[in-house]
């Protein structure tokens, strides 16, 4: 099994720097420092004499890569009893005293293991990307560990990941099996992470890390980040602020059960323990075979928040996110229009909308589909996917032809990993579902998960998709969606139930392998019941991710800016829907601040709110190509005052736009101070207007001014945002 390797062949690119190059095995041994070194941090590993694998150094680059070395002798610590309390991939049941990375029973069933320096090897993928391989092996039983680090120079960013085999008589179970292993030093550690539930994704909280172990989880099986997503933020000796401090990012590549253990140890050392969550999921290995954990990627800073976000970003788009650097299509949903009731005729006027309104593609969500038990609301017909008669005669084909003919595109939903009790799949294949067979079901939105971990539910899932693009070749777009988690966890299909887990999530990415190799270019939308499954693990298959399904645009600014900190803006799928009190124009403005959609019912727009529409989507598609693939600076923070400014910036510092939101509506409450703008020019001039006003209203910005990028970034820029100016849109181009 391998969860770190896409299929698709993808352009990869960093140098990394090793101090030595080729293969090492040593007879007679002598310490071997072994630095990972980006654009402007540093990894350092050392085999130490006895072969012990230890991180000694993270944090900004040295200059002298030889000083590494002195790192350790600076600490005066207490005692460290074991000798692996630095471990570059902690090993259990032998001396080691603290959390483990792996553990493991041996074919003989003892429980010990004890993991020592064999060799090291780097290879140069290209000029920005370099892969690092370290062997391990115990000195008694015939059991390897191989660690990976993929180095993205430029960026900053390193994946790391394991490999985990032996040659023993018989099979080894795998109790703990980390993708990581991090050690870190500092006076004090302040981790930032995020909880939440269906519409209240993304919550931050932050807060000084005691000693002992904190732990972040999840247990759902799918869905996994509906209450705590995977990604996280540690500070060292001080909370990081947007443009100072230093900051660890981490997250890993995994869209099923995750750990991550944070151990502030005795000598407080913060220890961070990340990987698949071992949770009612021992692994039994046989003998040549290989275990690969999902990749746990991190980036540091020493610059702020806002530095580690522009990197993760940026390497986002160029190496994971399916496109990250390509084109989205607008669109303009039915579900708000229409929810389930709807016919050929309510669709074709829709899809005339979709025209008027200027956006790219028509989205039909839920409800298209099954006969028998018709998809009338959320009760039925999940996995009985052929089109409903009653609603579509002349099925999805006579919707695309439309669409054609008005010169959009077309684009549906589908929630294929999931079935309806009431519902003909469930009638013919019950042995299909994921349910305790002794036991009552228990339904997540009236519905049950399919066995991903069967073969046959590999194939009928695939096939789902397979058919409607053979049925269907212009077909434009597909939303995925994903809204239950995983209750009664059984597979009638494995001998071994501990390997559920695991399997699912090796059955979804298998499908989506083989989905994106027939399928290459079709845009699709990661969607879990909202941002219930957002990661890089599943990102790498989809083009977008759907945040939330709270559309309200004054919770969707909270949302959105805490997704930035780890996701580009051309990955958040970003809706104007009728949710909340705001006037189109701010809900609008906050779908801009990523890839716009719509979901409202146009013909019923008051006729200054059409044309309000039509403009921004004109405004929208002149500077796209900023918002998605410029950097991003997050200028005010909606937490800390009445203001909140996003500004993004294209690579020439020559172009770009600034949201700007009233988040405080209280008596008064304006930007009373000048917006301090980043990631300018300083000696280029610049001169701001503002855009997507609204039909009948004029600006109060002099757009005569011209301003130097000092200025602007030393002295700031006031939007003018109160309470009869909600939102301000502006847009700076360089004078020349």
């Amino acid at each position: 099994m391998n969860f770190n390797q896409r299929t698709t062949t993808v352009i990869l690119g960093f140098s990394i720097v090793l101090l030595l190059k080729d293969i090492i095995v040593t007879k007679s041994f002598a310490q071997t420092l072994i630095p990972i070194e980006t654009q402007n941090n540093a990894f350092v590993l050392e085999a130490e004499k006895d072969k012990d694998l230890s991180s000694i150094y993270f944090g900004k680059k040295l200059v002298d890569i030889n000083e590494y070395k002195l790192v350790s002798g600076l600490y005066k610590q207490t005692e460290e009893y074991t000798g692996l309390a630095n471990a570059a991939y902690t090993p259990s049941g032998s001396r080691n005293l603290l959390e483990p990375a792996i553990t493991v029973t041996h074919a003989d069933g003892n429980n010990s293991l004890d993991l020592r320096y064999v060799s090291h090897k780097q290879a140069k993928v290209n000029d920005n990307v370099s892969l690092l391989s370290i062997v391990l092996k115990d000195p008694v039983y015939d059991f390897e560990v191989k660690l990976y680090y993929k180095s993205y120079f430029k960026e900053d960013v390193v994946e790391q990941w394991s490999e985990i085999k032996h040659g023993e008589k018989g099979d080894v179970v795998l109790q703990k099996y980390a993708s990581a292993n991090l050690h870190l030093k500092a006076k004090s550690y302040w981790l930032n992470q995020y909880h939440g539930d269906w519409a209240k994704e993304m919550q931050p909280e932050e807060a000084r890390l005691t000693h002992g172990i904190k732990t972040i989880d999840s247990k759902l099986g799918t869905r996994a980040n509906l209450f705590q997503p995977s990604v996280f933020m540690i500070s060292l000796d001080k909370p990081a602020t947007e443009d100072e401090g230093n900051v660890l990012y981490g997250a890993l590549e995994y869209s099923g059960n995750f750990k991550v253990d944070l151990e502030l140890d005795y000598q407080d050392n913060l220890r961070i323990i990340a990987g698949i969550n071992n949770y009612a999921s021992p692994y039994t290995l046989k003998p040549g075979d290989t275990f690969t954990t999902p990749p746990f990627l991190y980036t540091f800073s020493n610059q702020g928040k806002g530095n580690a976000s522009r990197k993760l970003q940026s390497w986002a788009r160029k190496y994971k996110l399916q496109d990250g650097n390509g084109n989205r299509l607008t669109l303009l949903n039915n579900w708000e229009a229409t929810y389930f009731d709807f016919n050929e005729n309510k669709l074709a006027e829709l899809i005339g909308d979709t025209k008027k309104l200027g956006v790219d593609m028509f989205l039909l969500d839920d409800g298209w589909f099954a006969n028998k038990y018709s998809r009338n609301d959320d009760r039925a017909g999940l996995g009985d996917w052929q089109e409903n008669k009653a609603k579509l005669p002349n099925g999805i084909g006579s919707l695309v032809k439309e669409a054609t003919a008005n010169g959009v595109k077309f684009g549906l939903w589908i929630e294929p990993e999931m079935i309806n009790p009431k519902s003909e799949l469930y009638e013919k294949h019950p042995d299909w579902v994921i349910k305790q067979p002794k036991r009552n079901e228990h339904y997540f939105r009236n519905q049950l998960v399919l066995d991903l971990a069967n073969p046959q539910v590999q194939d009928f899932v695939y096939g789902i998709v397979d058919r409607l693009f053979t049925k269907n070749p212009e077909l434009a777009y597909l939303k995925w969606d994903c809204n239950a988690v995983i209750y009664n966890a059984h597979s009638a299909f494995l001998k071994n139930q501990s390997h559920f887990y695991i399997e699912y999530m090796n059955g979804l990415y298998n499908v989506l392998k083989r989905i994106r190799a027939k399928f290459p270019n079709v845009p699709m939308m990661l969607c879990s019941g909202g941002g219930g499954r957002v990661d890089y693990g599943a990102l790498q298959f989809f083009t977008e991710f759907w945040p939330s399904d709270n559309t309200d645009p004054m919770e969707r600014i909270f949302i959105q800016w805490e997704y930035s900190y780890f996701y580009p803006a051309i990955s958040s799928s970003n809706h104007v829907t009728d949710w909340g009190k705001q006037p189109i124009k701010f809900r609008t403005d906050v779908a801009m601040m990523g890839k716009l959609g719509f979901d409202i019912v146009v013909n019923k727009l008051p006729e200054n709110d059409l044309k309000f529409c039509q403009e921004a989507i004109k405004n929208y598609n002149g500077l796209k190509d900023v918002i998605w693939h410029g950097d991003q600076y997050r200028l005010a923070n909606p937490r800390e005052g009445n203001v909140a400014s996003v500004m993004y910036v294209d690579e020439a510092k020559a172009r770009g736009i600034i949201f700007n939101y009233l988040v405080n509506n209280r008596y008064g409450s304006n930007s009373a101070s000048p917006i301090k703008l980043k990631g300018l020019d300083p000696r280029k001039k610049y001169r701001i207007t503002e855009i997507n006003l609204f039909p009948g209203t004029s600006s109060t910005l002099d757009v005569k001014k011209v301003f130097s990028g000092d200025f602007l970034m030393n002295v700031g820029f006031n939007p003018d945002v109160n309470t009869s100016r909600t939102s301000v849109v502006l847009e700076f181009k360089e004078v020349k």
